[in-house]
């Protein structure tokens, strides 16, 4: 390079970087976007530009709350009732259908189906069916899309989980909350965009369900506890004042600012806004967590501080799950709120290889109230019409009995990825109806087959996102939420 470019370079840095103009940040983050180092929505967290949205229609979601349920519930003891698969429990099904599938545990040559003991009855004006397992949820049939026709091609928990939340089952892909905070930033500036609360034994997938992949990193997801701080080292060290914090901090963003001009790199505009976000944090977090301004009828209505269920058993009955399910579900109202673009709730409870009658019995009554509420709530107070509410799983449970050596026989249901249950509710969806159908066992897609990438693609268009031109280019390729595949739903937009 010769002298004169390197001064002009150097000049031209140096003018970015100035402290005494605000104008250069804003060049500078200008500058990286046009280049497709930083989003728009990297650059507003970063504190680089004011706040821009990459929406390509009008949206009709502001915010979304994902109910995922990791485990996998069985659709057919909870909303797809099959009187057929009742009238043939206990038969085999023909070899030329379970011949060329692939299960995690079922012996081909004894499974045998097995019915539902569940009973069930119609909901709502839209007349939708429920299993008695779910008295408080069936109360909202008429604010529920329910969609019996998803399919997937994984029948293990981890690549279903991969799949649900990225697209496709792989690692280092940015997960559904990271491509929405990526298109569409968030509203809140004292708390993250991406929000993860969990419950239960903690699913397959782990931290690898709310990555930010190769997006910039301030697109993951946080990850609240349930006890103690909400987010690890949030708070000050002992002797440590708010204003020596604060000083700190502006010699550090100073630095890193320096060496994001240098570098250009994207990382280093997420430690800018990640250390921001921390410091307002500070204040914002203990006043989110703390319930004490919330009505006791709120808190009772969400089942927050209720008794445990008195037959409590099984995978579900863990850390005092069902106060935790609670919490997490008026945290996911407060959350919304304050402006969180999309919160999280992982309740890993429903993996029922055997004991699926009392099991299935308690994570309902888990689930039921506490999510229920939040429906109620949220429609109470105007947000459910902008707040995208997803119950759903990475798959179902298979019609034939589990029938593992070394447990007994026909009490479970395995893995099932061909035809599976998922519902939405709020945030432009059109509530009380069913879409799709199963056929009349639950084995497969009768009716109106959903991939997941079709609700992926269909979940980003309710929030104004084109699923084909949301895009990020990383080691040659546009990589997108639904990679090569999804299409959108029309049938379930208002």
């Amino acid at each position: 390079m010769h002298n004169h470019q390197r001064n002009v370079d150097a000049a031209r840095r140096e003018f970015l970087t100035s402290s005494a103009s605000g104008l250069g940040l804003a060049a500078l983050g200008s500058i990286l976007s046009s280049d497709g180092v930083l989003s728009s929505a990297t650059a507003a967290e970063g504190g680089l530009l004011p706040a821009q949205q990459i929406t390509h229609f009008a949206p009709k979601a502001k915010n979304c709350i994902f109910l995922f349920q990791a485990g996998a519930p069985s659709h057919l003891d909870l909303f797809d009732p099959k009187p057929k698969l009742n009238q043939l429990h206990g038969k085999s099904l023909p070899a030329e259908i379970v011949e060329k599938v692939r299960f995690a545990f079922i012996k081909k040559e004894s499974a045998v189906l097995m019915g539902s003991p569940r009973k069930w009855s119609k909901h709502g004006e839209c007349g939708m069916d429920f299993s008695d397992f779910l008295p408080h949820l069936s109360k909202c049939a008429d604010d529920i899309l329910m969609i019996r026709s998803l399919h997937s091609e994984q029948f293990n928990h981890h690549p279903g989980q991969l799949l649900l939340s990225c697209g496709r089952a792989s690692f280092g892909l940015p997960t559904i909350g990271s491509w929405l905070t990526y298109g569409l930033g968030t509203e809140s500036q004292n708390l993250p965009g991406y929000v993860v609360l969990t419950s239960g034994r903690g699913s397959s997938g782990g931290a690898s369900l709310w990555s930010s992949g190769f997006l910039p990193s301030h697109h993951a997801g946080v990850l609240f506890r349930n006890q103690g701080e909400a987010v690890l080292n949030l708070q000050n060290p002992d002797g440590m004042s708010q204003d020596l914090q604060r000083r700190g901090l502006d010699s550090l963003k100073a630095l890193n600012e320096e060496r994001l001009a240098a570098k250009r790199d994207p990382e280093i505009a997420s430690r800018i806004a990640s250390y921001e976000l921390a410091f307002r944090m500070q204040s914002a977090a203990p006043d989110l967590i703390d319930l004490s301004s919330e009505s006791a009828a709120t808190l009772a209505e969400y089942g927050v501080g209720r008794a445990q269920h008195p037959e409590a058993t099984g995978r579900g009955n863990v850390a005092e799950a069902h106060l935790t399910f609670a919490r997490n579900c008026l945290l996911a109202r407060r959350m919304v709120e304050r402006g969180v673009r999309f919160v999280n709730i992982i309740y890993e409870a429903w993996d029922q290889h055997s004991s699926l009658d009392a099991d299935l019995r308690y994570n309902s009554w888990v689930v039921d109230q506490p999510i229920a509420a939040l429906l109620q709530d949220l429609k109470r107070r105007g947000l459910l019409d902008s707040t995208l509410v997803v119950w759903g799983a990475e798959f179902g449970r298979t019609p034939l009995g589990e029938n593992r050596g070394g447990r007994e026989a026909n009490t479970g249901r395995d893995h099932h990825p061909f035809a599976f249950t998922l519902w939405m509710s709020g945030g432009g969806i059109r509530g009380g109806q069913v879409y799709g159908e199963s056929d009349e066992i639950g084995w497969g897609v009768a009716r109106d087959p959903v991939h997941i990438n079709d609700l992926q693609a269909t979940l980003l268009r309710l929030f104004g996102l084109d699923h084909l031109k949301l895009t990020y280019r990383f080691q040659g390729r546009d990589f997108r939420l639904t990679d090569v595949a999804g299409k959108v739903v029309d049938d379930w937009i208002a």
